[in-house]
C-alpha cells in the first residue's frame, strides 16, 4: 500500500532497516531531479530506492502555551546548530506498552539513551514488583532467552535493581520530568519520540539577541518542536548516499519481501566497521561518503577512493586545552606517540584541597598566595597576599570552637621565611588562591608527564614533534593536560599507494564506505602517522562528559565548621 514518505517514516521501525521502497507518484516524478545538499538525483516513477538510516534534520518550532501552540505564533525553521540550552518537558502523552517505547524512543548506550518512565499501576515480575509512580530507567533493547526485551533499572533506597520488561508488557506509561539541559541537537538526536512533538523550555541562552534571530527579543517560554527528517538512501544508479527530506511530497511503497536487497551497494558507517570481529581485518573499502575537514589525513579520505583498513582498538588519548581565557581557546587530543617535548608552567589552585590533589611524593609543591585569608581559629595559620609554602601532607587537627574541641582536616605546610621554615597548618575547606613556583627545568614527554604527575597538568612545547608537518601544539602560548582518556580507533591507509597509516577516530568521523571482495595484499600496516586532533567545542564537551561518567568525582572539600 502506497504511503506518503513522512508517514513511512513515522511508522517505521529503526530496526527494520534496511528497507526497499519504491516510488509511486507525486510532484517530483517523470524523470525530474531532485537536489539536496549539492546531490542531484532523479525520482522517476517506478525508482527503486534502499533506505539506510534517518535523522532529524531541521525542527520547525512554534511559540507554545499551555502545552498547544500559541495562536499569534508563527512558525520558525531552527537549525539543529541553534544556540542555546533546552529543558525537555514531560509529554504528558502516555504509552501503552514497552513495544510502544522500544520503537518510538531512542534508547542507547550514553546517558542520553536512558529515559526514564513511570507506570501509573503496580508491575508485578517474577521476584520483584515494580510500584506505581517508580522511575524505571530504560537501559538497552536486547534478545533475552529468545524474547525481544528492554534491560531496565530501578533506583530504591539508593540501590540499583536490575530487571527485564518483555516488549509485550502492557500498561500506562508516562515519561517522567527531566532536570537536565541540552543543547538542540542533542534533544533531536535523543529527545523526540517518533510520531511525536516535543516541548523544550529555554535555559539558557549562549549569545545576545540579534535581528537575525527568529525568536522574539528576550524569549525565555517554551517551543513546540515539530522533526523533519533526512532520509538517507542509495540508488542503483549511483555509488554516492542520497539524502531526502522527509517533507517531500512523493508517495513510496515498500517493497522489501519482493526485491533483492543484496543487489544495492551496502555502505557502513566505522560504527559498523569497528562492531566487526578482529579476525575479519584487514579488508578492503571504498570510501562511499568522505569526512568532512581540511587536514591531513581527512583531506585524503575523499569519496571513490579506496583505502585499507587494518585493525581496529582503543588507544589513549590526552585531551588538553589552549590557556587562554578568550572564546577562541582550542581543545586537542595528543596520542602518546606525540614525539615532541614540554617544560611545566605554573598551575593555579583555588583552594588548600586542590593543594591536596596536586602534592606529589617525588618533590614539594611550592605555592605563592594570591589571596587573603584569616583563620577563625587560632591554631590555623592566617595567609596573606605573597606568602610562601611548601605543601607537606594532609592530616586531621584539634581546633577550639565555641568553647568545644572539634576534629577537622588540615593541609600540614612550611612557610617559607626569609632565612628559615615555619610549620603553619592550613584549613582544608580554606577557598583562597595559589599559583604554583616552578623549579623544574626537566624537558618531558607525553608519556612521562601521565606517568609522573597528577592531571590537570600546564606545559609548553619546548620541542615540537618534527615528524608532524605542521605541529599544532608548538603555537599554543601554553596548553592544560586536562584528563588522559580512551578512545576507538581504525588504522586506514591509502590502497594504491600504502606508505603510510591513519588513526581515524570511529565516533568523530562522519564516514561511509562500502567493502570490497579483492584481498588485502599488504598485512601488515605501513608506518603510522602521529596526528594531533583539534576537536570542536561541542566535541570537547561531550568527551568531558563522557569520560566523567566512568570516573568517580573526587569528595567535595570540607565545609568550614559552622
Amino acid at each position: 500500500m502506497a504511503s506518503t514518505l513522512e508517514k513511512f517514516i513515522h511508522s517505521l521501525d529503526l530496526r527494520a532497516l534496511p528497507r526497499v521502497l519504491q516510488i509511486q507518484s507525486g510532484i517530483y516524478c517523470q524523470g525530474s531531479v531532485y537536489e539536496m545538499f549539492g546531490n542531484e538525483c532523479s525520482l522517476s516513477t517506478g525508482e527503486v530506492i534502499k533506505v539506510i538510516g534517518f535523522k532529524i534534520n531541521k525542527l520547525i518550532a512554534s511559540i507554545c502555551e499551555n502545552n498547544e501552540v500559541s495562536q499569534f505564533s508563527d512558525k520558525v525553521e531552527l537549525p539543529l546548530n541553534f544556540p542555546g540550552l533546552y529543558k525537555v518537558v514531560a509529554d504528558k502523552t502516555p504509552y501503552v506498552s514497552i513495544e510502544e517505547i522500544a520503537r518510538k524512543v531512542s534508547i542507547g548506550p550514553t546517558r542520553f539513551g536512558h529515559p526514564c518512565f513511570y507506570s501509573i499501576k503496580d508491575i508485578k515480575l517474577a521476584n520483584f514488583t515494580i510500584k506505581r509512580g517508580e522511575q524505571i530507567s530504560f537501559n538497552s533493547v536486547e534478545e533475552v532467552h529468545g524474547t525481544m526485551a528492554v534491560n531496565c533499572v530501578v533506583v530504591r533506597n539508593n540501590q540499583s535493581h536490575s530487571f527485564t520488561l518483555p516488549l509485550s508488557q502492557e500498561g500506562e506509561f508516562y515519561e517522567c520530568e527531566d532536570d537536565q539541559i541540552y543543547t538542540l541537537k542533542e534533544i533531536a538526536e535523543w529527545k523526540i519520540p517518533k510520531c511525536r512533538n516535543r516541548i523544550v523550555k529555554l535555559s539558557n541562552t549562549l549569545h545576545m539577541w540579534d535581528s537575525s534571530n527568529p525568536l522574539p527579543e528576550n524569549f525565555d517560554g517554551c517551543l513546540i518542536l515539530m522533526p523533519i527528517y533526512e532520509v538517507q538512501a542509495v540508488m542503483k544508479s549511483r555509488k554516492d548516499i542520497v539524502r531526502i527530506l522527509s517533507d517531500l511530497d512523493v508517495e513510496v511503497k515498500d517493497v522489501t519481501d519482493c526485491y533483492d536487497i543484496s543487489s544495492f551497494l551496502q555502505p557502513l558507517s566505522l560504527e559498523d566497521i569497528f562492531e566487526r570481529t578482529s579476525k575479519e581485518f584487514p579488508m578492503a573499502a571504498e570510501i562511499m561518503e568522505g569526512p568532512s575537514g581540511r587536514q591531513r589525513p581527512y583531506n585524503l579520505l575523499s569519496t571513490g577512493k579506496e583505502i585499507v583498513i587494518y585493525k581496529k582498538y582503543q588507544a589513549a588519548r590526552v585531551l588538553a586545552s589552549e590557556m587562554r581565557s578568550d572564546p577562541s581557546k582550542r581543545h586537542y587530543l595528543i596520542p602518546m606517540s606525540y614525539k615532541g617535548k614540554f617544560k611545566r608552567r605554573p598551575r593555579e589552585f583555588p583552594t588548600a584541597y586542590d593543594l591536596e590533589i596536586a602534592r606529589s611524593e617525588k618533590e614539594h609543591l611550592h605555592v605563592v598566595a594570591t589571596k587573603a585569608f584569616t583563620s577563625p581559629h587560632k591554631e590555623l595559620f592566617s595567609v596573606s597576599v605573597g606568602d610562601q609554602f611548601l605543601v607537606q601532607q594532609c592530616q586531621t587537627s584539634e581546633v577550639l570552637y565555641e568553647g568545644r574541641k572539634k576534629l577537622i582536616d588540615v593541609l600540614a605546610c612550611e612557610q617559607i621565611l626569609s632565612d628559615s621554615y615555619k610549620k603553619v597548618l592550613l584549613p582544608m575547606y580554606m577557598e583562597g588562591g595559589f599559583v604554583e613556583v616552578i623549579h623544574d627545568k626537566k624537558q618531558y614527554h607525553l608519556s612521562e608527564i601521565c606517568k609522573e604527575f597528577h592531571l590537570p597538568f600546564n606545559v609548553k612545547v619546548s620541542v615540537r614533534d618534527l615528524s608532524i608537518e605542521k605541529d599544532v601544539l608548538a603555537a599554543a602560548p601554553g596548553l592544560q593536560f586536562e584528563e588522559e582518556i580512551t578512545d576507538s580507533y581504525l588504522l586506514i591507509s591509502s590502497a594504491s599507494s600504502p606508505v603510510e597509516s591513519w588513526e581515524i577516530p570511529v565516533y568523530r568521523s562522519n564516514m561511509l564506505v562500502c567493502l570490497l571482495s579483492k584481498d588485502v595484499q599488504t598485512v601488515v600496516p605501513p608506518v603510522t602517522r602521529t596526528t594531533v586532533e583539534e576537536v570542536s567545542e561541542e566535541e570537547y564537551y561531550m568527551l568531558r562528559r563522557y569520560e566523567n561518567l566512568t570516573l568517580h568525582p573526587p569528595p567535595r572539600p570540607p565545609k568550614k565548621p559552622t
